[in-house]
């Protein structure tokens, strides 16, 4: 297993899925971020949250949005953002193709780690299939963001969200099978920033509690 040095700091902030798209479908388009956990502020666009002071506790990468094109290119779309934050640009089609992306989705985690290793090093695949986590596996993902973000490398996270436990904007009557990426996290409150392609009802970027993330990934995984 590879060594990895935990940096100083962090750069400052600059689905599979089963459905048809709700909201924006324009790609780069952003809306907002809004906010799950109680007392967390709610940022307007992605400009505003670049320009907002960051809250004590809290690191957020800089990331190119945007919006999947596609019903099943939530893979390609994740993948884009966090490759963004380090400089790396690619077409959602061309990571549809490096990806093995076909209309069903993309189908394992491990897919993207190879396609983001392939661009930048340092990813590896972190399979969750105890549902509910266990403790150590919940342990090993917030230390993984932590990680990941103080290093500037966005986590990829492949999520299951049934009704009565999704994220915000998600349609309520269906299970979506997902990708999405994570691009910051709050110590104080235990909170993480999450870019959506989907952009379900607008809902493009959010937080979301920690406890929430770890709950949506089982019985799929994440690249970190």
């Amino acid at each position: 297993m590879r060594q990895r040095k935990l940096a100083a700091s962090a750069a400052a902030l600059t689905v599979m899925l089963a459905v048809p798209l709700l909201g924006p479908a324009t790609a780069g388009a952003t809306t907002g971020v809004t906010t799950e956990p109680a007392g967390q502020p709610v940022v307007t666009s992605a400009a505003e949250l670049a320009e907002k002071p960051r809250a004590m506790g809290e690191v957020i990468l800089n990331v190119d949005y945007q919006v999947q094109e596609t019903g099943y290119w939530c893979g390609p779309a994740a993948v884009r953002i966090a490759l963004s934050a380090r400089g790396i640009y690619r077409t959602q089609g061309d990571l549809a193709a490096q990806l093995g992306t076909h209309t069903g989705g993309t189908d394992w985690i491990g897919q993207v780690t190879r396609v983001l290793s392939n661009h930048v090093g340092w990813y590896e695949t972190k399979e969750m299939p105890n549902d509910p986590p266990t403790q150590a596996q919940k342990d090993l993902l917030w230390r993984d963001i932590v990680l990941n973000i103080n290093n500037n490398y966005p986590i990829v996270a492949n999520i299951v969200a049934p009704p009565g436990n999704q994220p915000p904007g998600y349609p309520p009557n269906q299970t979506i099978y997902h990708y999405f990426t994570v691009i910051g996290y709050n110590d104080v409150n235990r909170t993480v920033l999450i870019a959506d392609p989907a952009s379900f009802s607008g809902y493009q970027f959010y937080w979301l509690t920690f406890d929430h993330l770890a709950s949506l990934i089982p019985p799929k995984g994440y690249s970190a």
